[in-house]
């Protein structure tokens, strides 16, 4: 959700900050624009994608070694060239850049109109721009200080870059609640809203933290809080690679994504079961473990595909472990009266960028009650990674696509793995059962690569369904949360309206909707379930609705019934999730393409959404 690139050095500000906010448009966004200093600012934006800048500035060029970039993604004014960012002090001299929200913007404008400022956006960020003018003006302050001074007053959430053409050779950039770090390079430096604009230069990051500030410069950066206390900073090596975040010869980062899950789950394994004991070793929670144990109850906070894997969570930890789960949406945790979270309670946050604002306030606010916080994150170095007390990371490697695929089976592989190993330690599991679950995760890479091979299929009935205005998804026990995130990826990437369902709801309200244009998506597998999945099966057959079934090996009694069958390798109850979404994955996928949708940048979303 919105982008920051920014660059102080010997190259091309231009040039850097345009490849920056390409790497960044997997974020969404729908207008973008440049700030070059050189002596004096110049400003191109427009509405729209990054090539349309790209255009403009072969048309317009600016050039200089110092610069701000920004894709916006519209809260406060519609998507227009005036509502892009960057925007303008009245003076003309100082230009931000900013991802976030101004909660109190309104209140700040009306002080600023009373005092002759005038406005062209209709943004929350233009006020911060002459908020900062106005304090530097009315208390003769230095530009550093007016920065802090100005951001005491804000209310909400922001990173930011700002430039002022007085101080020709500086970049200010400021973080609460929206990320940000900077890359260190050979005399040089980089500012972005996450990794992967900086990889290509420098695997040298510092991540700020809320409340932090980076003063930068030709000479050097320093770290200090707003409060204007100087932080002393790691500095993290990244672990991505340049060809991890290119497409290599695939037509879409999803369908990459995609058939990236037997490494991904693979490196997600690795090194954490041990196949000659099929111990299982999670060296981020092992202080945690003796508070997991007695756990009054476990809750998952996480939003979008991170709550259907949570969900396909409590099902596995209830199940092994037998301790009490509640999945909660963390954008609503919060507002819950009362939220009766106490210290003899376990929250796992659940997100791929470790950023997500409504799961960072939820486990922010689990913490402040005295539970126990642990993380489940993709990126190494997030927020959410460094505010929990122990976390898990998936290895799943960059996800650039906006519609997650290869982060939510591995989400579900970590689940597994806590489920298995507190199942382990409170004795609630036999040895028999878990050394059956433990040999199917160690050969789930290859049964995802055997459930790829259904995309030729997939490629038919996806033909077939490509213009169908509903699909209706069915699951039951640890695929319903499967049915559930079938529906949202159809849904993100092709705009057909979908629902996911337990199959037992669907004669309570459902049923109503099927007819013989309606396809129905079942999740058939040879679970202690079937026998009650082929009776919805038979109720939808019965009124005509178009059956696409997901089945394994010899389930005869649904081939019958199906009038397309999509099928999987078998494995164990409890990891068939693992291998019933990949079809999914590629059935939306598929139609998208064929509806001749943005696969990778769907309209209206964000891949890290960043504001609540």
């Amino acid at each position: 959700m919105c982008g920051i690139v920014g660059y102080l050095g010997n190259r091309d500000a231009a040039d850097v900050i345009i490849k920056g906010l390409k790497r960044l448009e997997y974020r969404g966004y729908d207008s973008a624009g440049v700030a070059i200093l050189n002596g004096k600012l110049a400003i191109r934006k427009a509405k729209g994608k990054v090539k349309r800048l790209e255009e403009i500035l072969e048309d317009k060029p600016v050039e200089g070694g110092i610069g701000i970039g920004h894709t916006r993604w519209a809260t406060h004014g519609e998507p227009n060239d005036v509502n892009a960012h960057p925007h303008q002090s009245q003076n003309k001299r100082i230009v931000l850049v900013h991802n976030g929200i101004i909660e109190n913007y309104s209140s700040l404008k009306k002080e600023l109109i009373k005092k002759g400022y005038s406005f062209q956006s209709q943004t929350d960020t233009e006020v911060l721009a002459h908020l900062i003018e106005a304090i530097q003006k009315d208390l003769d302050c230095s530009f550093e200080e007016a920065v802090q001074y100005a951001l005491k007053q804000v209310e909400g959430t922001y990173g930011l870059a700002i430039l002022n053409q007085d101080e020709p050779d500086k970049i200010i950039v400021a973080r609460k609640g929206s990320p940000l770090l900077l890359g260190i390079g050979e005399d040089e430096y980089f500012i972005a809203s996450d990794a992967s604009p900086v990889i290509e230069y420098t695997n040298k990051v510092v991540y700020l933290d809320d409340n932090e500030m980076a003063i930068i410069k030709r000479t050097g950066y320093e770290v200090k809080s707003i409060a204007n206390v100087p932080q002393n900073k790691k500095i993290h090596e990244l672990e991505m690679s340049i060809e991890q975040i290119e497409k290599s010869g695939y037509p879409h980062f999803m369908l990459k994504e995609i058939f990236e899950q037997p490494q991904s789950l693979s490196d997600c394994i690795r090194g954490r079961i041990n196949p000659e004991d099929q111990s299982i070793t999670l060296g981020g929670l092992t202080d945690v473990w003796p508070k997991l144990e007695k756990a009054n109850r476990i809750i998952i906070a996480a939003c979008g595909t991170s709550w259907h894997s949570g969900l396909v969570g409590e099902y596995l930890i209830e199940h092994l472990a037998k301790v009490h789960v509640e999945v909660e949406y963390a954008s609503e945790l919060r507002y819950k009266e009362p939220v009766l979270i106490d210290e003899k309670d376990v929250l796992i946050a659940i997100s791929q960028s470790g950023e997500t604002a409504d799961t960072l306030a939820a486990l922010r606010e689990a913490k402040s009650k005295g539970a126990t916080v642990i993380g489940i994150c993709n990126v190494v170095g997030s927020t959410i990674a460094r505010e929990t007390h122990a976390g898990v990371y998936t290895h799943a490697g960059p996800e650039i696509g906006v519609a997650s695929t290869k982060a939510f089976t591995a989400q579900v592989v970590v689940l597994t793995m806590i489920a298995l190993e507190l199942a382990k330690r409170k004795g609630t599991i036999s040895d028999e059962y878990y050394s059956e679950i433990i040999s199917d995760l160690l050969k789930l890479p290859q049964k995802v690569t055997t459930a790829l091979k259904e995309f030729d299929k997939v490629k038919e009935i996806s033909a077939l369904f490509t213009y169908a205005p509903n699909f209706l998804y069915l699951g039951r026990s640890f695929n319903f949360p499967v049915a559930l995130e079938g529906a949202l990826k159809l849904k993100e990437i092709s705009y057909i309206h979908a629902e996911g369902y337990p199959a037992a709801e669907m004669k309570h309200g459902p049923i109503a909707l099927i007819d013989e244009h309606m396809p129905v998506v079942v999740l058939t597998t040879l679970s202690h379930t079937n026998e009650k999945m082929i009776s919805n099966v038979q109720e939808v057959k019965a009124r005509k609705g178009r059956i696409i079934a997901v089945t394994m090996p010899n389930n005869r009694e649904v081939e019958p019934l199906a009038d397309f069958t999509l099928e999987v390798p078998s494995i164990t109850d409890v990891l068939s999730p693992l291998v019933t979404v990949i079809p999914l994955q590629l059935m939306s996928y598929q139609i998208a393409v064929n509806r001749g949708c943005n696969v990778d940048q769907p309209r209206n979303l964000a891949k890290s959404v960043t504001v609540e």
